[in-house]
């Protein structure tokens, strides 16, 4: 007689109450883990930053040696020519940046992008800025503020916001009191600028970019990420050796508005 065994199968499943934990778990180790990976992300934008200004910092080291100790004449935030008006955003014919200057010695125009950057209001103004252009680099050619202090003024040439200086004023390797100390190019954008309108940001020109600080580089080429408002302030920021939070004892005729060396020379 042929007899079939039939065999019971023993089926198992998760309760409602056992996947509820397990969501749950999850859910209480992405909470943790998602702030380490945003936190380790950033703190390799942080080292591509410093990477940048220092690459940068040597690009300017070699365009000293090659035009006898002189710094490259300083031009910032020119989005028109100061002489005909004709628009001149980063990759116009007529715009003029000290990336320019360096880019023979860089040779990659990559370096002058923070990979934070992240624009500002200011990118939108019909005059100063860039309206639909999205980062200060596609603006104004680089996310690095070049240091007036620690480059060559030259009276109708150099420029700023459009505007040509008219005094003149050469940097060269014997101008730096402090060179280790002085800050020759830092990231546009500080957190601190935020919450202190004493650096000329809040509220019409600030966007965050690092969380923790930005990309500094010395006139000596050598770089760091600064990490906190007192240490920025401390730096050396004019040639001749005044720090950028000290006052400035001539801000009442020198037409220094912010009334710290900052404002004459960052």
């Amino acid at each position: 007689m042929h007899q079939s065994t039939f065999r019971a199968r023993n089926t198992s499943a998760f309760t409602l109450i056992e996947l509820l934990v397990v969501i749950a778990i999850i859910a209480i180790l992405a909470a943790i883990l998602f702030p380490v990976f945003a936190q380790a992300r950033e703190s390799a934008r942080q080292t591509v930053c410093t990477s940048n200004v220092r690459q940068i910092g040597l690009g300017v080291q070699m365009y000293v040696q090659d035009y006898d100790e002189n710094y490259p004449i300083f031009y910032a935030y020119n989005t028109q020519d100061p002489v005909t008006g004709a628009r001149a955003w980063s990759g116009d014919p007529a715009h003029k940046g000290d990336e320019l200057l360096i880019m023979p010695y860089t040779k990659n125009k990559d370096l002058f992008k923070c990979p934070d950057d992240l624009g500002g209001p200011s990118i939108s103004d019909p005059t100063y800025g860039c309206p639909g252009r999205n980062s200060y680099q596609a603006c104004y050619g680089s996310s690095y503020r070049f240091d007036v202090g620690s480059f060559s003024v030259i009276a109708n040439e150099s420029s700023q916001n459009n505007y040509l200086y008219t005094t003149t004023t050469a940097i060269t390797d014997s101008s730096f009191a402090y060179p280790s100390e002085t800050r020759m190019m830092r990231d546009e954008m500080m957190p601190w600028f935020g919450t202190n309108a004493n650096y000329g940001y809040l509220p019409s020109y600030f966007k965050q970019w690092h969380s923790r600080g930005g990309g500094i580089v010395y006139a000596d080429g050598h770089s760091k990420f600064v990490v906190s408002s007192g240490a920025f302030d401390q730096q050396v920021v004019c040639a001749s050796g005044g720090k950028s939070g000290d006052p400035d004892p001539n801000a009442g005729t020198d037409g220094n508005s912010y009334g710290t060396y900052y404002g004459i020379c960052d």
